[in-house]
């Protein structure tokens, strides 16, 4: 399956900008290049998440298990161009199955491990996966087998914690060999479908490309600046741009050492960053946070002496906490702002080498009136649009959605034609729903201000509160309701439920989460909080207006209140 139109191929390819690489070419030159040094290794912890003790593999046993687990699909009757979901942990096999899928040209649909068998069902119809991969128990409990229950029937249900993959000899399977070396595999070949949330409710799919990726991983490549054999540290699920592009194919980019981690634990995860010596990772900005205030604490039992430089992103980064990470610990942060559409803006030490501007300001990437240091900039093109007028902004102080178009911006979302009709502009540009603003002495910069997209973004993790809204709308009780983010220190924001119940209902927390968890919705999309009000404000359009957000919060802080409303008679 392909989606870039063959005449942006051939211009992106005249340009040297994509080539032909692909997962499976990489590895290939990593395995040549070290063959039995550490590439690959399990959390500490594997064994509280899944059987089986931690390993830790070279680049040969990865081929050979890769291989392995490749003939088992190929077994099981999947082909190329087949899709596969993905809901696993990080441990090695996930690794293993994007190489295996690689292998046989399958397209990989990975989801969150908090999805439920509401999110799974939905996501089922959409692509209609060939085959489900997990694991049949997680963290001690039942998982694959009562997550596989939402889907068709025609799905195949592969569990790796109960198949003897490990045993099939790839070498000797005829079938199987002559059947890769028949395919061919391009690097325009759709490798991915990864999923989002945004201001049409439930989640779409977002398929990329091997080029798409390696697109978005040149980005990471310049800002990060690491040596072959580096040592990396995933912390990030494999779902969506943060592991693919920032760690999966920048890590063979390298031949490098992934450490994973299965998030969050703190200790393991210390424990890991000076055990392994690890130069880079990438912490949400609640987790630099944390490790900040409890510095005292991490330099008396840690020592994370080998750790240069740490990415984040996803929420806005506070200027001390930059500049602390680098007095304290002798580490630079760099800013990411990317999403699984394509999005990549990246405050790195070359581009923005005063700490504290890294916070908020971004290089005003394909622009052709200034000249960065990430290549990535030279291809691409962003302008900020006035969302009223729909006018480009060219003057500073003046606050506009970022637009984008170029080598990592994917083509469409998966077989929805009015969301993509939404989401590009006419001229082709991905109206990425972020405010920004122009800055900077010479106007070099763009400065995020928030979102014009409806998203709350709780822990580094993307919510659709239109989505929430129309979940919560068939509760018996509940007459109208709409959801707000509310700031928490940790989390970054959390959920909270405006309600107006029927007349001589009552509802409560408890109830509303009972509720969620009777429909299989995942937990971390639950409120937090709830609110019960006599009526949602509206606005002349009649819509919920942003002040009703204000109600949940002691300290009055303005939410980013998303501006629609559910009625329960609409469903």
């Amino acid at each position: 399956m392909r989606t870039t139109p063959e005449d942006k191929i051939n211009t992106y390819v005249a340009r040297g900008w994509w080539g032909d690489a692909t997962l499976s070419s990489l590895f290939a030159a990593a395995l040549q290049n070290a063959p039995d040094g550490e590439a690959l290794l399990d959390p500490s912890n594997r064994s509280d998440l899944v059987d089986g003790a931690p390993r830790r593999l070279s680049f040969r046993e990865i081929d050979r298990l890769a291989d392995c687990l490749a003939a088992f699909l190929h077994r099981s009757g999947l082909r190329q161009g087949d899709k596969i979901l993905l809901q696993m942990p990080n441990v090695v096999e996930i690794v293993l199955a994007y190489l295996a899928a690689g292998r046989l040209g399958l397209i990989v649909s990975p989801v969150a491990m908090q999805y439920g068998q509401f999110e799974l069902s939905h996501i089922d119809e959409v692509i209609a996966p060939s085959a489900y991969l997990a694991f049949r128990r997680f963290r001690g409990a039942a998982f694959g087998s009562d997550q596989g229950d939402a889907l068709n029937p025609d799905c195949l249900r592969l569990f790796l914690d109960e198949e003897n993959w490990q045993d099939i000899a790839a070498a000797d399977d005829a079938a199987y060999r002559s059947y890769r070396d028949g395919l061919e595999i391009n690097a325009n070949d759709i490798f991915t479908i990864c999923w989002t949330s945004g201001t049409t409710g439930r989640s779409k799919g977002v398929p990329r490309s091997y080029n798409h990726w390696l697109s978005s991983t040149l980005a990471s490549e310049d800002a990060i600046r690491l040596k072959p054999g580096a040592v990396m540290l995933n912390p990030f699920p494999f779902i969506n741009m943060a592991a693919i592009g920032g760690f999966l194919f920048y890590w063979l980019q390298l031949g490098a050492k992934m450490v994973l981690h299965h998030p969050f634990e703190a200790n393991v995860l210390l424990g890991q960053l000076q055990d392994e010596k690890v130069e880079y990772t990438i912490f949400p900005p609640a987790v630099l946070t944390q490790l900040l205030h409890g510095k005292a604490q991490v330099k008396a039992h840690f020592d994370l002496s080998a750790l240069k430089i740490v990415g984040s992103g996803s929420a806005p980064l506070e200027p001390q906490m930059i500049t602390g990470f680098k007095s304290e610990f002798g580490v630079d942060v760099v800013n990411i702002f990317g999403s699984n559409e394509g999005m990549t803006v990246l405050s790195n030490i070359v581009d923005v080498p005063v700490a504290a501007d890294r916070a908020s300001f971004f290089p005003r990437f394909g622009r052709s009136e200034f000249d960065w240091d990430n290549r990535v900039s030279q291809r691409l093109e962003t302008k900020l649009v006035d969302i009223e007028t729909g006018a480009e902004i060219v003057t500073p102080g003046q606050v506009g959605e970022c637009y984008i178009r170029g080598v990592t911006v994917f083509d469409g979302y998966y077989n929805s034609p009015e969301d993509n009709a939404q989401a590009f502009s006419a001229d082709g540009y991905f109206r990425s729903g972020d405010l920004f603003e122009i800055a900077g002495d010479k106007n070099q910069f763009y400065r995020f201000v928030g979102r014009c997209k409806s998203l709350i973004v709780r822990g580094g993790v993307n919510i659709s509160p239109e989505e929430l809204d129309e979940i919560l709308a068939r509760h018996p009780s509940i007459a109208e309701v709409a959801v707000a983010a509310y700031p928490d220190t940790v989390m970054g924001e959390k959920i909270c439920a405006f309600a107006v119940l029927h007349d001589g209902k009552t509802l409560t927390l408890d109830d509303l989460r009972a509720f969620m968890d009777g429909l299989k919705v995942a937990i971390f999309k639950w409120p937090e909080r709830l609110e019960i009000i006599d009526a949602l404000p509206r606005n002349a359009m009649n819509m919920a207006d942003k002040p009703v957000a204000e109600i949940c919060l002691p300290q009055r802080v303005p939410l980013g209140f998303h501006g629609t409303w559910a009625n329960r008679s609409e469903f």
